[in-house]
């Protein structure tokens, strides 16, 4: 077994047992979804994993360590043996999950945002612009002259 890739499966469990204990999880479950869908892996995975956040919250609630670690390795074992040297996925994989995972970890509070917008007022036949705060931005529009009427 690579080193290498056993170490990426370490580094994998212990931050999503981690996430598992966050208000990031609903963001990281479906992040994680997508890649066991991609990789073949079992259906139950994700059910498994909603069942060890269970576990976890409920060993944090009794400080119970040994629970902690004991999840954090049977997830390393499931990505090391059944995703990576089963090769239903690779390394490179498992390292585009985690990227995408780490900012969810390092920083649980943030949230991934929903944008809805609404144009209203008739035909826009000009710029829309979508931003969060726009400050001393001026358009200069210019109309045709309107037609005479007879």
């Amino acid at each position: 077994m690579d080193s290498e890739l056993a170490a990426l499966a370490a580094s994998g469990a212990t931050t999503l047992v981690s996430l598992l204990v966050t208000d990031s999880w609903t963001h990281a479950r479906d992040l994680v979804r997508e890649f066991f869908s991609r990789s073949g892996a079992d259906v139950t995975a994700i059910t498994d994993l909603d069942t060890a956040r269970s576990q976890l919250l409920a060993a944090e609630a009794t400080e119970n360590t040994q629970n902690i670690r004991d999840l954090t390795e049977q997830w390393h074992t499931y990505l090391l043996q059944r995703l990576l040297q089963a090769g239903s996925t690779t390394g490179d994989d498992l390292r585009d999950l985690l990227t995408s995972l780490q900012p969810l970890a390092t920083n649980p509070d943030l949230q991934p945002s929903t944008v809805h917008n609404d144009i209203s007022g008739g035909v826009q036949h000009g710029p829309v612009i979508q931003s969060g705060r726009i400050a001393g931005l001026t358009f200069h529009v210019h109309h045709a002259p309107a037609p005479t009427q007879k």
